[in-house]
């Protein structure tokens, strides 16, 4: 079995043994392999770009690492065959390379897909390249195996295990990985489950919470043994996260467990009118913790999924979205009766937003009372649309109602008294 090149001798050898009819054909084959590296990942772009939509994830990781990652097998090919031949210094230093390449555009295209926030991709991208590219100089350099053997040498033994810094140092990474491999995995399956229409849309976002909570669970499961850490320690772990629990965490676990709760029982789903307590809104997002009102002004409410499960709530559209308006309005007396709630009814009747396909449904006027100064009339309409908001609606049929009323003659009174004066005659 060939022995390994030594990592500390890449560039020793790279620069005293490789000759020039060496590093010649060693060149021409990067070259080549650069060549069929491109036409490869061009023509798998093309295949995968004409089969469908649902392939546009996979276009878009081939177009980031697919070439360094087809390169970097071509080159190992080519290595492995050369170097029967001849001694592959050059193609040694070109593997940990394009190796590097491949891992920062793997890692920053899944915090690319997995994160929202541009901020937060920005700053993850530059640690994740700066850790690759200097951890990559020292490696090929030499000094990476002499920080290693420092860092391993920092330790102290507990019971029959040994930890050091060094081990510390590669949970974290491993577990980081991980974690991110899972969000990564987690938002894939997301974005396959929600254009699944046959499923409810809360059993869908259910599965997907529970699958994403799963897979970060086995993601840190797998990564603990990866690097020689007892998964038996979580017990210790478990018993404190009870303690948490119990003393200042239920309502976290609760609001979890809620949450649950709520896309289970489809009491409450994406897209409904709630009214909570003086919050009313439509329901934009129902996250692990807290269910994301927004408000027909424009302000989001943050509701914790406990007070959706323990208090009151008003839905506007569990089972049926419409919604009845009524709008008061007051007519002197002296005013035609039959003319007003005429004017009233075609004044709905005209608007887009106001329903008037079904009887029951249509628009009505009552005559709710008659009052110190005028008669009181209520217009009663209804609409599917909550979520477009209900003042702007009020406003535009007031405003029709009161052009009609002005031209029609229909008085609007306003508080008026008869005072009558009594003589003495005595």
């Amino acid at each position: 079995m060939t022995r390994s090149v030594p990592l500390e001798n890449l560039l020793s050898q790279l620069l005293n043994q490789t000759h020039q009819n060496e590093l010649g054909w060693q060149l021409i084959a990067l070259a080549a392999c650069g060549l069929l590296a491109w036409g490869i990942t061009h023509w798998l772009c093309r295949r995968l770009g004409v089969i469908q939509n649902s392939w546009k994830f996979g276009v878009e990781g081939l177009k980031r690492i697919g070439l360094p990652l087809v390169g970097l097998l071509l080159v190992l090919m080519t290595r492995a065959v050369l170097s029967v031949w001849e001694p592959v210094h050059v193609l040694n230093l070109v593997v940990p390379l394009l190796a590097a390449l491949v891992l920062v555009r793997m890692l920053v295209y899944m915090l690319r897909y997995v994160m929202r926030t541009n901020e937060a991709i920005q700053t993850w991208e530059r640690v994740i390249a700066w850790t690759i590219w200097v951890g990559l100089a020292l490696y090929i350099s030499g000094v990476l195996p002499r920080i290693v053997r420092a860092l391993d040498s920092v330790s102290f033994d507990a019971g029959t295990r040994h930890f050091s810094l060094l081990l510390l140092i590669e949970a974290v990474v491993v577990m980081v990985l991980a974690v991110i491999g899972a969000l990564w995995l987690a938002q894939f399956l997301e974005a396959r489950l929600m254009r699944v229409s046959r499923l409810d849309l809360n059993l869908r976002l259910a599965l997907v919470k529970a699958t994403r909570t799963l897979l970060i669970t086995l993601g840190v499961l797998f990564a603990l043994p990866a690097v020689g850490i007892d998964i038996t320690v979580l017990s210790v772990f478990g018993g404190a996260l009870g303690v948490g629990l119990g003393l200042g965490l239920q309502k976290i676990a609760s609001n979890y467990v809620s949450g649950f709760i709520i896309l289970l029982d489809r009491s409450i789903r994406p897209g409904d009118m709630l009214t909570v307590g003086t919050g009313y809104g439509e329901v934009s997002q129902i996250n692990t913790r807290y269910t994301l009102l927004k408000a027909l002004d424009g302000t989001e409410i943050i509701i914790p999924n406990e007070t959706l499960i323990t208090s009151t709530v008003i839905n506007h559209s569990l089972s049926k979205r419409d919604i009845r308006l009524a709008i008061p309005i007051q007519i002197s007396y002296e005013s035609d009766l039959e003319r007003a709630m005429l004017i009233l009814k075609t004044a709905a009747l005209n608007h887009a937003r106001v329903l008037h396909s079904d009887s029951k449904e249509a628009p009505n006027v009552l005559i709710k009372n008659f009052g110190d100064n005028g008669i009181d009339l209520e217009l009663g309409v209804w609409i599917t649309d909550p979520e477009g908001g209900q003042a702007n609606l009020r406003s535009e049929l007031y405003m029709e109602i009161w052009k009609n009323f002005r031209s029609e003659g229909i008085e609007i009174p306003y508080p008026r008294r008869d005072i009558h004066i009594i003589k003495d005659v005595t």
